[in-house]
């Protein structure tokens, strides 16, 4: 059996070697995102990180683990994905300037015929940020790959006064939540991390 990550992100393939699983491969899905409708962020995720699986899953032996994950920020009701551009960014940015935020990922393990989804919810808020810094930080390049414009885990923390909720979903991967789901598949996380 492997463990297939469906992802192209490095920080999920970073979450999932700090929690000790060493050894999965990664392979990138190609899927189309757009979903019909005008369905909640969590179930958009759900959703889309259930795609992300399938598509993988299709060319996996029968064993394989695959797992999948797709992140949004979304305020106000807005969900913001990925800046095309520096303005976009900028203007994502000003928007989360002295607000709070939630950020959802939809985590999907699956196997065989079997899968699991859940969804996991964090609350982030910014602190008031000044033009000259937007921009400092856009330069930095940081804001461009990233949904919201901003990254948590490095120069983007210091944009950041507050948080309630998992850490890591932020990052783009739950890992509590998805060490749950894992258990549920047979695999004790914190026994392969023990060696």
């Amino acid at each position: 059996m492997d463990i297939i990550l469906a992802s192209r992100s490095p920080r999920r393939r970073a979450l999932l070697e700090q929690v000790g699983l060493k050894g999965f491969k990664v392979v990138s899905p190609d899927v189309d995102e757009h979903i019909e409708g005008n369905p909640s962020p969590a179930h958009l995720v759900e959703a889309l990180s259930q795609r992300k699986a399938q598509a993988v899953l299709a060319g996996a032996d029968e064993d394989d683990l695959i797992i999948a994950a797709d992140t949004v920020v979304v305020l106000d009701g807005a969900v913001l994905g990925k800046p095309a551009d520096e303005r976009e960014a900028f203007a994502m940015l000003s928007a989360l300037s002295g607000n709070s935020h939630r950020v959802y990922t939809g985590v999907t393990v699956a196997q065989g015929d079997r899968m699991a989804t859940d969804p996991e919810e964090t609350r982030v808020t910014f602190r008031e940020l000044e033009p000259e810094e937007i921009s400092c930080y856009i330069a930095t390049g940081e804001p461009m790959d990233k949904a919201g414009a901003y990254g948590i885990q490095g120069v983007g923390a210091l944009l950041v006064s507050g948080i309630k909720g998992d850490y890591c979903n932020v990052m783009g991967l739950p890992v509590f939540r998805l060490g749950r789901m894992l258990a549920g598949f047979g695999i004790d996380v914190l026994a392969l991390a023990a060696g």
